[in-house]
């Protein structure tokens, strides 16, 4: 559409008091509104953000979680969980992420680059750990030959202590060093050696070794297998060093416990211990970043604990796995909020802070529409405002063009002018039907003012200017 469809290409073919009755009304082409549009987009856009956050927030998770090094007890766990857990639990996804060793599972969580770690007690556990469930609990087992002259740590001192190779063969040492400093034994009075577990039960036979330190599990492990070991190479019965002190030791090095390990735990025939015997242990666990939300941490934490048959099945290692206690106020690797709520109040408690985040999110979606409903009609006011302008300024001029002279009048008639190219130069659709039909009107009556004028005028009237082809929407 141009200008000549709404503007006379020829002032004389109008009357002074009224227009020409062949000449067609002014058609300005329909126009879609956007409020529908706008309106329809929001509740998309909402019914959007409403399904996102209910994705986000519901209890589901895309996890990363540490391995530890392959061929590692804790590797072959892992992916036996993941395996298990895509099956039973596809609202966990575990991502594996491989790490060195224990030291940097703990890193990887410190740095969050992991959102699960499996995490030893006493290996230096990060500050932002805590625990979702524990793996196993693995004996801190002084292996003696038969007829051991070592009655206690202190007989240590003076002589050498093996520690099977491996990829913990570092933190197990530690735990060598931890144990001599309680009892005062300065740690460079114990030599050590790494070897394989069979190579150091030769030693021991020879009287090499006063003693092999082996940590695991009360179950196939490498504390069974160094007593087997032992058992072998001497063809006796291998005794297990008592820590009656066990219980002081862990309140100085929380990463330890104290535990009573039954007669028979590491050999049945002949028994091995000969007695229940109290030493120290550590616990293998899985944690997670203190920023883990309650509702995903219990998710986790459910999920592992009633798989733990299904789990069992695949690997062995599962069979150790058991529930924090939540009153566990430890400060080594403490219970996560959501976890300790789920085991003191079961799924009411699980299922109730689903529902808590699905308020929450509810709650967010409700501000969000209403903030959009209100920025909406601010917009529509004021662009309804805009459109009207152009109305309001053509009945101006159609009521001051009367009183105008020769001047003022070619002012007005450059004003009206500018005014119709304006509009016409807008986007199809950036108006309604009644504005449009509003504008129309507007537009024949200040012309006919404007004409009527110049007609009174007459000479005196400035020329006004050739019509010039207005821009098309």
């Amino acid at each position: 559409m141009d200008e000549a469809s709404l503007i006379p290409a020829d002032p004389d073919r109008v009357g002074a008091d009224h227009p020409d009755p062949d000449r067609p009304d002014p058609v300005v082409p329909p126009r879609r509104g956007w409020g529908r549009t706008i309106a329809v987009i929001g509740v998309l856009l909402v019914a959007a953000a409403g399904f996102g956050l209910a994705h986000v927030w519901s209890p589901h998770a895309d996890l990363r979680i540490t391995t530890g090094p392959p061929g590692s007890a804790a590797y072959r766990f892992i992916t036996a969980f993941a395996s298990v857990s895509k099956v039973q639990h596809p609202r966990v996804a575990l991502q594996l992420v491989q790490v060195d060793g224990l030291a940097g599972s703990a890193k990887a969580l410190e740095e969050r680059q992991t959102d699960l770690a499996i995490l030893r007690s006493d290996a230096a556990p990060p500050a932002n750990a805590q625990t979702i469930v524990i793996l196993r609990r693995d004996v801190v087992a002084f292996v003696l030959p038969p007829h051991s002259p070592v009655g206690a740590v202190a007989n240590l001192a003076g002589r050498t202590v093996g520690i099977p190779s491996g990829p913990l063969q570092a933190d197990n040492a530690r735990i060598l060093d931890t144990v001599l400093s309680f009892f005062n034994v300065p740690a460079k009075e114990v030599g050590r050696v790494f070897m394989p577990l069979d190579d150091l039960a030769q030693a021991v036979s020879h009287k090499k070794l006063a003693a092999i330190l082996a940590v695991g599990p009360i179950a196939p492990g490498e504390a069974v297998d160094a007593v087997a070991a032992v058992a072998r190479a001497t063809r006796g019965t291998p005794g297990l060093l008592a820590l009656d002190e066990a219980e002081a030791i862990g309140k100085r090095f929380p990463g330890f416990e104290s535990i009573d390990v039954p007669a028979g735990a590491l050999r049945a025939r002949p028994a091995t211990p000969s007695d229940t015997t109290t030493t120290l242990a550590v616990t293998y666990r899985f944690a997670a970043s203190e920023l883990m939300p309650n509702v995903v941490a219990a998710a986790i934490a459910r999920s592992i604990l009633t798989t733990k048959a299904k789990l069992v099945a695949v690997t062995p290692l599962a069979a150790q796995i058991e529930a924090p206690d939540p009153d566990d106020k430890s400060p080594i690797l403490p219970l996560h909020p959501g976890v300790a709520a789920y085991l003191s109040n079961g799924d009411e408690s699980f299922f109730d802070q689903a529902q808590q985040y699905f308020y929450v999110g509810g709650l967010v979606v409700s501000l969000a529409g209403s903030l959009f409903a209100a920025l909406s009609s601010y917009w529509t006011r004021r662009r309804s405002a805009q459109d009207w302008r152009p109305i309001q300024r053509l009945v101006a001029i159609a009521d001051e063009a009367p009183r105008a002279a020769g001047p003022e009048l070619a002012v007005l008639e450059s004003e009206f002018r500018a005014l119709v190219s304006s509009v016409l130069g807008r986007s199809p659709g950036a108006a309604d039907t009644d504005r449009l039909s509003a504008f129309s009107t507007a537009l024949a009556h200040a012309r006919h003012a404007l004409d009527s004028r110049r007609a009174v005028l007459g000479p005196e009237a400035p020329s006004r200017p050739a019509a010039t082809p207005a821009r098309s929407g």
